[in-house]
C-alpha cells in the first residue's frame, strides 16, 4: 500500500520527513520551498488516492503561485503538530 492511499498515513509520512529535515538542520525557509515542490510535483505527476487528496489537488489547481505557498506552508504546521 502506498503512503498515498492512506490520509492519514500520507500525514505520518510528512510529518517524519518533516522532522528528518529539521534534525538535519533545514531552516524554516527551506522546509517551506520543499513542501511547495513537493505540493507542485503532485499536482502535475499523481493522482490523488484519497477525498482530501482530492481536495488539495482541486485547491492547488485553482490557487495562485502565492496561495500554492499558503497551502504547502499549511500542509508543513498540520505535520509539524503532530
Amino acid at each position: 500500500m502506498s503512503v498515498l492511499d492512506n490520509w492519514q498515513q500520507w500525514k505520518d509520512f510528512l510529518a517524519q520527513r518533516l522532522h528528518q529535515g529539521e534534525a538535519e538542520g533545514m531552516d524554516q525557509q527551506t522546509v517551506q520551498d520543499v513542501a511547495y515542490q513537493v505540493g507542485e510535483y503532485l499536482s502535475n505527476e499523481v493522482e490523488p488516492k484519497n477525498d482530501q487528496e482530492r481536495v488539495l489537488s482541486d485547491l492547488w489547481h485553482v490557487a495562485s503561485e502565492e496561495e500554492q505557498h499558503a497551502i504547502a506552508n499549511m500542509m508543513v504546521k498540520l505535520v509539524d503538530k503532530q
